[in-house]
């Protein structure tokens, strides 16, 4: 891996630019396999980048991504053939790219509704900025959380939140309740206009019901499969010790 010169101003990630790269021509066609690597393959080429790294070998990138080198040379196949022989991929290239093809580039902005501990941390944390999603607003039912200060914007009910979102365009919706119905949710979904939803809910919402793309997240179900893993691993000992 090859380092800029120290005249070179490099990359601030902390403020995303517009994206200048190739998005791969067939890019509907990618099988979900490589759908699922490729916000791995984001991370660790914006790590790279800000390490000032210009260029990467398929050996080295699969080395950092973990997965096999021919997989990568198979998944970046999708994006033109961006990498050269002798030379390896330019990371900026790439990581635009790729950018583009995750929609990072397009500047989306959300909303947040849940201002528990959950909405608290999601806001605080630079999660959504590194990504080039703008939180412009965070909303509760609870009269309690209503007026309180989340950095740069205040708690409004969540009465406001069909005319916040529809004024203010807003493309995603963070639920972040921790123990709401589905009724009760897809409910304060409803006529909002958003055109994708984040729950972190212990309701699954259906996409198809609410008629935009909705990413289920459960981090219990990452946990279990966690220990699932670590109790194979226990058992297999337990029987050579036997």
């Amino acid at each position: 891996m090859r380092k800029k010169e120290p005249e070179d101003t490099g990359f601030d990630i902390n403020s995303i630019p517009g994206i200048a790269g190739r998005s791969p021509k067939n890019s509907c066609e990618m099988p979900q396999a490589l759908i699922n690597r490729l916000p791995v393959y984001f991370r660790c080429l914006r790590d790279l980048i800000n390490r000032d790294v210009l260029k990467v070998s398929s050996q080295e990138l699969s080395d950092i991504c973990g997965v096999s080198p021919s997989q990568l040379r198979q998944d970046m196949k999708y994006f033109g053939g961006l990498g050269q022989r002798g030379y390896g991929y330019n990371v900026m290239r790439l990581y635009n790219s790729i950018s583009e093809t995750l929609g990072v580039g397009r500047k989306y902005s959300a909303v947040i509704i849940g201002a528990g501990r959950l909405g608290e941390a999601l806001y605080e944390s630079r999660l959504f900025e590194q990504r080039g999603v703008w939180v412009k607003g965070v909303f509760d039912v609870s009269r309690e959380k209503t007026g309180k200060e989340f950095g740069a914007v205040t708690v409004r009910g969540t009465e406001e939140l069909c005319d916040f979102c529809r004024e203010n365009r807003i493309d995603i919706a963070v639920i972040c309740f921790p123990c709401l119905e589905k009724e009760e949710v897809t409910g304060l979904l409803k006529d909002c206009g958003v055109s994708g939803v984040w729950n972190f809910s212990q309701v699954r919402l259906d996409g198809e019901e609410l008629g935009v793309p909705v990413e289920n997240i459960c981090t219990g179900d990452s946990l279990m499969m966690l220990t699932y893993e670590m109790s194979v691993r226990d058992n297999r000992k337990d029987e050579n010790k036997a």
